[in-house]
Order: C-alpha cells, then structure tokens, then sequence
C-alpha cells in the first residue's frame, strides 16, 4: 500500500493498515513533518478520545468563546469546563506517523509522487527525490492524501454528472511569543474576529497555545470578482487592533506559516480512479464554514480503512466493489449538515464585504448571545443550525 501525504488523513491511515498487519510505504514531499505546519488546529475535546489523541499533541485547553466585530461589538460566552483544545500541528502529525512507523510502516521524506498508472497487477508510481532521482513504487493501491493539491487524482473534472466548482480559500498565521500578561487576557477561550471592517470576505482569529504563545491568524474565501488586498497586511492590521503598543513591541514572531484550502459543497466529486483513491482534504473534507480540516481528515482515514482492509484480504479479488461504498459511507460519517454548513460558509463569507453585509452578520450574531459556550461549540462544531430554527432560515436565504 502506498500512501502519499503524511498529514492527519495520510498519517492516520497508515497507521490504521500497518496495525493490521498492511506492509505501508507513507511518502511525504517535506524533509520535516514540522514545516509548513499551517492549521488552527482547534478540535472540540470529545475529539481526542473519539480519534485516540495523546496529550501530547495538546498545545492548550480551552473553555470559551469570544466574537469581535462586526465593527467594535463584543460578544462572550465563558464556559466553566474546558469545550476544546488546539492541537500542535506539528506534534500531531510527528505522533501519527511514529505511531505508524511503530507498526512497521515505511516513511519516505522528501520524496513528492510525480504520476501513477495502473496496470494488470497494480499500480505503478513515480517519486522524485529532493536531489532530483527518480524512484518507481509498485503497489495493489495508491492513495492519494495531498490534500487540496490532488498530486495524483488531478483536477476533478469539471463536465461530470453532478460536479461542481471548488471554493478556495487562503489563510495566513503566525505563530507569536507574547509577554505573560498579555497571553493570560487570551488564554481561556477561541476568539474571532468577524466583519468586513476585520477581514473582507473571511474572519480572524486568536488561539491560545503553551505559554506564553499565541495563534494568530486570517483567512477569507478567494473571489476572482473582486480585488482582495493581500493577507500579510490584514494581519499586521488585526494585530494592531488586538495588542496593546508595548505587547507588539516585545512580541516576537516564532512561525509564519499559510496555506491554501480547496473543497467543493456537496462533496460530489469523484473519490477514485481505479486504484487510485482520494483521502482527506483530497476529496473535500476541509469544512469552508470555520476552514476546520483535521477532525474530518481523521473521519475519512476511519471511514476508508476498513474497507480497504476488506479488499486486501481478497474478499472482492480486488474488484474495488468495497470501495465502491467509500463515497456514501463518507458522507454518512461527515452528516446531512455538511452541505448546509458550506452553504453558509459560500454566504458568509463571500458577502462579507460593506455595512449591509455586517447589519446581517450583527443580526445572527445577536441571536446567538442567550445560548452558552456548551451550545456555541454544539453550533459551530457540531453544525447543529437547526437549533436555531426559524431565526437562521432569512440569513440563508439572504433576507437579512
């Protein structure tokens, strides 16, 4: 089994295989698992023990929310137990693939898939190494876990039955050492900043790491119909208005890290090519609403595992009629609110642009001010707007 893409999605899913008995080579285009470490990482905490998380992945607890914006509107909702953490990224993935390793997977850094075919007996891949040598892999499968790149699926095509257009968003952050005092204002809680006044198009954010360290960070949905100033420039802003004079001053910048994501709304583009499957951000698991990737990439490595495992014990001779499954059991696993929460995202963010747009964001938000920090994370995790009944419905349908 080749697996290409060492992320939560690739990493997980050789660990996943090589548990069970799977020879696994796990290539990944980066000589170190802790480069290019972009994600908020903000999971909420039922996800630690339902992915088997360590604590050691674990940058910070938090118990709380906080929204800023639209304009100088401030909305809180303490909570008194913890709701979350955001993970190290870079830990996290360290920890999956040394888990994977541990059960006898092969890891292969530097090296990026350059193209793969099938042939009667499996599939056939090319590597490049990062001297520029060439490398041939023969294996029964080939899955394919870049994410939004889809090294090896390619773009998906766009006269299908049923596809539909990737959304693309971008994101910058930087991670930030911070004076003492100035992290314990942030430490307790998820904070956003919303409103075009904030960031056009998309929202800001402040996440509490180990002491005395933040995450601070942008992203926005990319319209070709409008000119979008660019990232670093809105971050230099937010950061002005979120520290004090002196907090800047000593601040020191640890990380910059960015990224881009790319995922469809209904999901409907095709999950394989023969031997060739898509994983994760590959096949759209990056949800657009809060740009939240690891807890669904972790979902599709749990959906797809077993049923590979089926086909590698010969119960369908390699016919892929277990994998047939994958798509619908996926969207199963993902629930009926991922459409409606892409929907809202497309919306939301798209149309974050002037006073009209934050007049309606500043109406939603006020509806959500007599709910408590349990009942938000239910919302803007667990995508449960239908708590909200008849009070979202002129919002998505763009009457207010």
């Amino acid at each position: 089994m080749l697996v290409v893409g060492a992320g939560p999605a690739g990493a997980d899913l050789a660990r996943q295989l090589a548990a069970h008995g799977v020879d696994v080579l796990l290539v990944e285009r980066l000589p170190d698992l802790r480069r290019a470490a972009f994600s908020s990482a903000a999971l909420p905490l039922d996800a630690l023990d339902r992915f088997g998380l360590p604590a050691s992945v674990v940058g910070h607890r938090w118990s709380g929310w906080e929204l800023l914006g639209p304009g100088e509107d401030r909305r809180s909702w303490p909570g008194g137990t913890p709701q979350g953490v955001v993970l190290d990224f870079g830990a996290l993935r360290q920890w999956l693939v040394g888990e994977a390793e541990s059960w006898g997977a092969r890891l292969l850094l530097g090296h990026r898939a350059l193209a793969c075919h099938q042939e009667p007996d499996g599939m056939h891949t090319v590597l490049l190494r990062g001297d520029g040598c060439r490398l041939a892999v023969h294996s029964d499968w080939v899955i394919d876990a870049t994410g939004q790149e889809r090294s090896l699926l390619g773009e998906p095509p766009a006269a299908a039955p049923g596809s539909e257009t990737l959304v693309s968003g971008v994101g910058l952050e930087w991670l930030v050492e911070v004076p003492h005092v100035c992290w314990e204002r942030w430490c307790d809680r998820l904070t956003f900043c919303l409103g075009s006044d904030w960031v056009a198009q998309g929202y800001g954010w402040v996440f509490p790491m180990q002491a005395p360290h933040l995450k601070l960070g942008v992203c926005r949905l990319l319209d070709p119909g409008r000119e979008q100033p660019p990232l670093g420039g809105v971050l230099e802003r937010l950061v002005q208005r979120l520290l004090e004079p002196a907090e800047r001053q000593s601040m020191v910048v640890v990380d910059r890290h960015g990224g881009l994501i790319r995922s469809s709304i209904r999901r409907r583009e095709p999950h394989r090519c023969g031997r060739l499957v898509g994983l994760g951000d590959a096949v759209s698991t990056a949800n657009l609403l809060g740009g939240e990737g690891i807890r669904h990439a972790l979902t599709s490595s749990r959906v797809l595992a077993p049923l590979l495992l089926k086909e590698l014990r010969g119960q369908a001779t390699g016919s892929g009629r277990f994998l047939d499954r994958y798509p619908g059991e996926l969207r199963r696993a993902l629930g009926w609110r991922w459409s409606l929460s892409g929907r809202l995202a497309r919306r939301t963010w798209l149309g974050l642009h002037g006073a009209a747009a934050d007049r309606r964001l500043g109406s939603l938000l006020t509806s959500l001010e007599e709910q408590n920090a349990s009942a938000l994370s239910d919302l803007l995790f667990g995508y449960r707007f239908e708590r909200y009944g008849i009070r979202a419905i002129p919002y998505l349908l763009g009457l207010r």
